[in-house]
């Protein structure tokens, strides 16, 4: 099915060119790990079984881990109106609607296509945003629906994830246990963790360069759908500021699905976990938004000087 969200030429390169170099090094990191571990059945099996869950799953396990919980209208009814008006606006169908009841501000969209979509907002963003700057953020979230992001980035982010797990399972299996550690086991040890340490390397940059694309090109869909940019740069800045304002120690639960967020969970100190950040800068961000309001002539974008 085919939203009125329009299509970017550009996302769909990126997406599919970063799948494709993910494949190939997901193709060579199993292919690696059979021929070291000598258990090509094992490997399949495992690594097969990790990706149909994050697939299948994703919107189950992504809520759980959030605290998000599915809500009838009757208990949120403004919410369904926006997210009920966007769907029909984009001509795409209606998400799960689900809240999450934390006070961090932010929304996420899961879901392994636009028949099994969620679309999760925290008591802390309704609290914050007005009206307008709350649809500026669901269209953000339906774009990231109407464009597959959430299963590519699902798929994308599992050669990560099963490079961990191999390491922790070359550790702990029986093939580095008792009688059999001797020399030839420990070059097998090695080579196996270098192997998972150079995959996760790759797939972690490639899917970062990714997801920070994805994010600028969901902001230009929702602004062109609503015809409002000035809403979702107000609605970004805000809840980025008051993000930045939630104690480090609270963020940390949170930041494992940075990818999934609208704005990340990050704290205002400089470090070099920005530098490897899911999202573009807040500065990018606007000035796109301002670009887009110029085109449509709107308003000034806040937060974006003349």
């Amino acid at each position: 099915m085919r939203s009125r969200f329009r299509s970017d030429r550009g996302l769909t390169v990126r997406m599919t060119v970063t799948l494709f170099l993910l494949g190939l090094l997901y193709v060579a990191f199993v292919a690696a790990l059979v021929v070291l571990l000598k258990s090509w059945v094992l490997v399949v099996v495992v690594a097969a079984g990790f990706l149909g869950a994050q697939y299948w799953f994703s919107d189950r396990i992504a809520l759980f881990a959030m605290r998000g919980r599915v809500v009838e209208r009757e208990e949120y009814p403004e919410l369904y109106a926006v997210v009920d008006r966007l769907s029909a606006l984009a001509d795409m169908p209606r998400p799960v609607v689900a809240v999450s009841e934390i006070n961090m501000p932010n929304a996420f969209a899961t879901g392994r296509d636009a028949g099994h979509a969620v679309v999760c907002v925290t008591t802390g963003l309704l609290r914050r945003l007005e009206p307008a700057e709350l649809e500026g953020v669901l269209a953000h979230e339906l774009s990231h629906v109407a464009h597959k992001d959430v299963a590519v980035i699902t798929v994308a982010s599992f050669l990560g994830v099963i490079a961990g797990l191999v390491v922790r399972f070359a550790f702990y299996s029986q093939v580095f246990g008792g009688a059999r550690r001797d020399q030839n086991t420990a070059a097998v040890f090695a080579a196996v963790m270098g192997v998972s340490a150079a995959v996760y390397a790759i797939s972690f940059l490639l899917i970062r360069s990714l997801s920070r694309y994805r994010e600028l090109a969901a902001d230009r869909a929702a602004a062109l759908l609503t015809g409002r940019p000035s809403a979702l740069a107000s609605a970004l800045t805000k809840v980025t500021g008051d993000i930045v304002r939630i104690p480090s120690e609270d963020l940390r639960t949170v930041q494992a699905f940075n990818a999934f967020y609208f704005t990340p969970a990050l704290g205002s100190g400089p470090g070099l976990a920005r530098l490897f950040s899911t999202h573009p800068s807040l500065e990018q961000r606007l000035a796109q938004l301002g670009r887009i309001s110029a085109e449509l002539g709107e308003a000034a974008v806040p937060g974006k000087a003349d």
